[in-house]
C-alpha cells in the first residue's frame, strides 16, 4: 500500500535527521510521484518545505536567514534544475539529496522479485494516484510475473476484486459499450493497451492488426459457434474461429450461466447475430445441425419454426437426430435462451400431445368410458388447457395460428365430437349413476365418519383435469400425502344444485319455481349453507376464501377454534369463465385457482395446525376457443314452460327432438320428483340470451360432471422451504496465485419459504484430496438487491506442485456434507513448492 511505502521513506528520512548538528536534506521528485502523499510524512525531528520552480531565491533567503535551526525537509515535485539556473545550487552542496525510486519501494513493499522492478516502473504512472494503487494492493497476489503484474493492473483499473484476465474481458464487456469503452480508455491512459490485446491473443486466441472489442466479440461467439455447430460454418467466418476454442467456451458459459451477466451476454449475442446476418445464413441450415448449439436466440426461432410445421404436418413422430419433438423442446427450455422461449416450446408440447390424438376413438362400454377418461382422456383436456394458457401469453402468437386451427379442430371435432355422445348413450339405461360415486353422497362418504378436524375447500368450477394437477402439486411436497379419487356430480351440472348435494341432506329437491332446497331449505348463500351444515354438525362452519385470505393469523385461529367441519368457498375458475369479458380467461383461473388452494392448505397446517382437507368441486365445465357457430345452438325446443340454461332444461315433459337426450330428474337425484331434465348429447347449447360464448357447464359430459375429491393429510407446522443456494460470480479457469480471493453471490434473499444455510467451500484436486483452506460461510442475507448479496472469500493453497494438465475443483457443500457446487480450474501455480527445489 502507498502507506507503507511513505513509511519506509519517513524511516530513511528520520535516520538522516538525527544527531545535534541542523541539516538540510533536498528531495528532486522528477515525476511528481509523492506530491500528494507528502504532506502525510511523518517526520520526527523536521518540517517539509514545498519548494516551488518560482520560488528558489526566497528558499534560499528562507533558509540561510529567515531560520537557521530548523532541520528541513525540502520537496521539490520537479527535475533538479541545470547548476546555472538553480539558485540553491551552492546550499545543495553543503546539504544531503535524498532520493525515492518508487518503483523500488513498490517491488520491494509487495516482494516483487528485483527482474520485475522495469514492469512496474513501466507503468509508474499507475500507481500515482491512492485509490488506484489501493486497488492493486487489495488484489492480494502472491506470486508475480510480467503478465501477472499487468493483469493486476487492469483488474484494479476495472476494479475487480480479484487478478484475473477473464474477469477483466468481462468487466470491459458487460460494464460499457464496445465503441468508446472506458475502460480501454484507462489501459490507453496508462500504456496498458498493448498489454491488454497481447493478453486478449494468450488467452483467447484473438489477434489482429488493428485490434477492437467489436472483432474480438466477433472472434468469441463465432468460434463458440463453430464448437457446438454440427455443420460448416459459413466461409466468410472461417477466418474468425480461435484456435483457443477451450478457453472461449470456458468464458462464454460462464458468462451467459451468470445470474448477474446473462442480459448483457444476449445484448452482445443478439449485436453479433445482426452483423453477420446469422438469421439469413442459417436459414438454408439443416435444423439438425443447429439442435446442440445456443449462442444465438435466432437458432431457438428456427427450431420452433420447424416443430411447428411438423406438427402441422401432423407428423408427430418426427425426430431431430435422436430427439423426438418433446424431448428437443425440453432441451432447448434448459439452453441459455429457453427461459425466453419456454411458453413456445411449452405450447409445442402440448400440441404435440393432442395431435397424436388425431383419431381419437373410445369403447362404447360406459364404464370404460370412464374408466379411460380416468387414466388417459383427462390429460386431453390437460394438454388443450395449457396449449391456451401458453397461446394468451406468448405477446406474438401469429405464427402459431394455423397450429391453433388445427389443434381446436382436434380437441372439438375429434375428440369432444367423439367422447360425449358415446357418454351420453350411458344415460339411456341409467348406467352413468353406478359407475362412479355420486356427489349428493359426499358428507355421507367423507364427512359424516371422520374422527379429526376436516376442513373441505371446494373450488367452484375445478374440473377433474384441473384437480389433478392440483394433486400432482400436492404430491411434489414432501410434508403432504395426497389421495385423488372422482365422483359424479348431479344433473344439471351447475353451481346452485352442486353446491346444495355437497352438504349434508336427506334429500335434494328442485321446486316447481325452479329453486334448490336442502331437506326443504334454501340454500343459495353463505349463511344458508352454513344453517344447513349445523343442522348435522353444531361445531361447523362455512366461511369464503376470499374473506378467509385477508385474514390476520389471530382472526384464522379465532375462526377454526371448536370447529370440526369447515367449507371453504373458492370461487375463481367460474368467476372468470361465467363472465362473456373474462371468459377466455379462464385457463389462466384454472392455473391460480391450484395456486391458491395449494396456498390455502399450507397455510391452515401453519396457522391453525389443520392437518386434514378434502379439495373437491360443484362441477367442471367445458371451454372451447372458436365462438359458437348458429349451427351450434340448439332452438325452436318445445314451446312447454321450461327452466333453460345454455347447457340443460328443467320441464314437465321429456324433450323429445335429435341431438337431446332427457332423463328424469328424480332419478338423478334420487327421489320421485316426475319433472325431466334434457341436455345436449353432444357440445352445442341451446339458445339462450346472455351468458358466454366459450366456457359452458351444466350439461352432461365428462369434462362438466366428473369431478375431483382429493384427501389430503399435512404435518403440522410444516411451510414448505428450500435452502437457499450460492453461485460462483469470479468468471475464472485459472488460479495462478497460491493466495486467490473469488465472489460469490446468494441465490436468493432469504424469506420465509428460502432458509439459510451453512456452506463450507475449498479446492479439491482430482483425487478429492483438499488443497486449499475451507471457507464456512452462512448464507443468510435478506437483501433484495443482488449485488448486496455478494461476498468475497480468500482461498489458501497448498504450497506444492500441480500438474496444469490436471483437472482441479472449487468445491461448496451444504450442512449435510451434499454437495451443491463443482467448478472445475487449472492450477497454473509459477514458482509453488520453492521453485521445485527442497530448501
Amino acid at each position: 500500500m502507498a502507506e507503507l511505502n511513505l513509511k519506509q521513506i519517513a524511516d530513511k528520512l528520520n535516520n538522516e535527521f538525527t544527531g545535534e548538528s541542523r541539516k538540510l536534506v533536498f528531495w528532486y521528485d522528477d515525476q511528481g510521484e509523492f506530491a500528494e502523499d507528502i504532506d502525510t510524512l511523518e517526520l520526527q525531528n523536521a518540517k517539509v518545505y514545498r519548494l516551488e520552480p518560482d520560488n528558489q531565491f526566497y528558499t534560499k533567503y528562507f533558509l540561510e536567514r529567515l531560520d537557521r535551526t530548523t532541520n528541513y525537509l525540502v520537496y521539490a515535485p520537479f527535475p533538479k534544475p541545470p547548476v546555472r539556473d538553480n539558485h540553491l545550487a551552492d546550499t545543495i552542496k553543503y546539504s544531503k539529496q535524498f532520493h525515492a525510486d518508487r518503483a523500488s519501494l513498490l517491488a520491494v513493499d509487495l516482494g516483487i522479485d528485483e527482474k520485475y522492478k522495469p514492469v512496474i516502473q513501466k507503468y509508474i504512472k499507475f500507481f500515482g494516484a491512492k485509490d488506484r494503487t489501493r486497488r492493486f494492493y487489495d488484489l492480494e497476489i502472491e506470486n508475480f510475473t510480467e503478465d501477472v503484474i499487468e493483469i493486476a493492473l487492469m483488474s484494479a483499473c476495472c476494479k475487480t476484486r480479484t487478478a484475473s484476465f477473464e474477469e477483466v474481458v468481462r468487466v470491459v464487456l458487460t460494464d460499457d459499450d464496445l465503441e468508446q469503452n472506458k475502460f480501454l480508455a484507462e489501459f490507453d491512459k496508462y500504456d496498458l493497451l498493448p498489454a491488454f490485446w497481447r493478453l486478449c491473443e494468450q488467452q483467447f486466441g484473438y489477434t489482429d492488426s488493428d485490434p477492437n472489442l467489436e472483432k474480438l466479440v466477433r472472434t468469441l461467439f463465432i468460434t463458440y459457434t463453430d464448437r457446438y455447430l454440427e455443420g460448416e460454418l459459413p466461409k466468410a467466418w472461417v477466418s474468425l474461429v480461435s484456435y483457443k476454442s477451450g478457453n472461449i467456451i470456458a468464458f462464454l458459459d460462464n458468462l451467459m450461466n451468470s445470474v448477474l451477466y446473462r442480459e448483457r451476454y444476449r445484448e452482445l449475442s443478439g449485436h453479433v447475430a445482426e452483423t453477420f446476418r446469422v438469421e439469413e445464413k442459417f436459414a438454408s441450415f439443416d435444423p439438425e445441425v443447429l439442435v446442440d448449439c445456443e449462442t444465438f436466440a435466432v437458432i431457438d426461432r428456427f427450431l420452433i419454426r420447424w416443430i411447428a410445421g411438423r406438427l402441422l404436418s401432423e407428423d408427430s413422430g418426427a425426430k431431430l437426430g435422436s430427439l423426438t419433438i418433446p424431448q428437443l423442446c425440453e432441451q432447448r427450455m434448459k439452453m441459455h435462451f429457453g427461459d425466453i422461449y419456454k411458453l413456445h416450446y411449452e405450447l409445442l408440447i402440448q400440441a404435440w400431445h393432442l395431435i397424436g390424438h388425431a383419431n381419437y376413438n373410445c369403447s362404447n362400454d360406459v364404464h370404460e368410458i370412464v374408466n379411460q377418461y380416468l387414466r388417459n382422456d383427462h390429460r386431453l383436456d390437460s394438454y388443450y388447457r395449457c396449449f391456451y394458457a401458453c397461446y394468451d401469453r406468448i405477446e406474438d402468437n401469429a405464427e402459431f395460428e394455423a397450429l391453433r386451427d388445427l389443434v381446436e379442430n382436434i380437441y372439438s371435432n375429434e375428440y369432444l365430437g367423439t367422447l360425449l355422445p358415446k357418454w351420453n348413450a350411458g344415460w339411456s339405461q341409467g348406467e352413468l349413476m353406478s359407475v362412479l360415486p355420486l356427489q349428493r353422497q359426499f358428507y355421507s362418504k367423507y364427512i359424516r365418519d371422520v374422527k379429526d378436524r376436516v376442513v373441505v375447500i371446494i373450488s367452484d368450477a375445478m374440473r377433474y383435469e384441473t384437480g389433478r394437477a392440483l394433486w400432482s402439486k400436492l404430491q411434489d411436497d414432501k410434508k403432504c400425502t395426497a389421495e385423488m379419487a372422482a365422483m359424479l356430480s348431479v344433473l344439471p351440472s351447475y353451481t346452485r344444485l352442486g353446491m346444495a348435494s355437497l352438504l349434508p341432506h336427506k334429500t335434494l329437491e328442485i321446486t316447481e319455481d325452479y329453486r334448490v332446497l336442502v331437506d326443504g331449505a334454501a340454500c343459495d348463500d353463505l349463511k344458508q349453507r352454513e344453517a344447513v351444515l349445523q343442522k348435522v354438525n353444531p361445531n361447523s362452519r362455512c366461511v369464503q376464501y376470499d374473506d378467509l385470505k385477508s385474514m390476520k393469523r389471530d382472526a384464522v385461529r379465532q375462526l377454526f377454534a371448536g370447529m370440526d367441519v369447515i367449507y371453504v368457498y373458492h370461487n375463481q375458475i367460474d368467476a372468470r369463465g361465467d363472465k362473456l369479458n373474462t371468459e377466455n380467461e379462464v385457463f389462466f383461473a384454472c392455473e391460480e385457482a391450484i395456486d391458491e388452494v395449494f396456498g390455502l392448505i399450507k397455510r391452515l397446517t401453519e396457522d391453525v395446525s389443520a392437518t386434514n382437507f378434502i379439495v373437491t368441486a360443484d362441477h367442471g365445465f367445458i371451454y372451447k376457443r372458436d365462438k359458437l357457430q348458429e349451427s351450434d345452438k340448439i332452438t325452436g325446443v318445445s314451446g312447454q314452460e321450461a327452466f333453460v340454461n345454455r347447457r340443460f332444461m328443467i320441464s314437465e315433459n321429456a324433450v323429445q327432438e335429435d341431438g337431446i337426450i332427457s332423463m328424469p330428474l328424480g332419478m338423478v337425484l334420487g327421489h320421485d320428483d316426475p319433472k325431466f331434465v334434457s341436455v345436449p348429447v353432444n357440445s352445442h347449447v341451446f339458445k339462450v340470451a346472455g351468458g358466454g360464448q366459450n366456457y359452458v357447464h351444466g350439461g352432461s359430459s365428462p369434462q362438466e360432471m366428473i369431478v375431483p375429491v382429493i384427501q389430503v393429510k399435512t404435518e403440522k407446522g410444516h411451510k414448505e422451504t428450500r435452502p437457499v443456494q450460492i453461485m460462483l460470480v469470479s468468471m475464472v479457469q485459472k488460479i495462478t496465485n497460491l493466495i486467490t480471493t473469488l465472489d460469490f453471490i446468494q441465490s436468493d434473499p432469504v424469506s420465509d419459504v428460502v432458509k439459510g444455510m451453512t456452506y463450507k467451500i475449498y479446492f479439491v484436486s482430482e483425487e478429492n484430496e483438499k488443497i486449499s483452506n475451507e471457507n464456512t460461510y452462512v448464507a443468510d442475507s435478506k437483501d433484495t438487491e443482488p449485488h448486496k448479496r455478494m461476498f468475497r472469500l480468500r482461498f489458501n493453497f497448498k504450497n506444492q506442485l500441480y500438474d496444469k494438465s490436471k483437472p482441479y475443483y472449487l468445491i461448496a457443500v451444504d450442512d449435510k456434507n451434499v454437495e451443491v457446487l463443482r467448478h472445475p480450474v487449472v492450477m497454473d501455480v509459477a514458482f509453488a513448492n520453492d521453485f521445485g527445489f527442497n530448501v
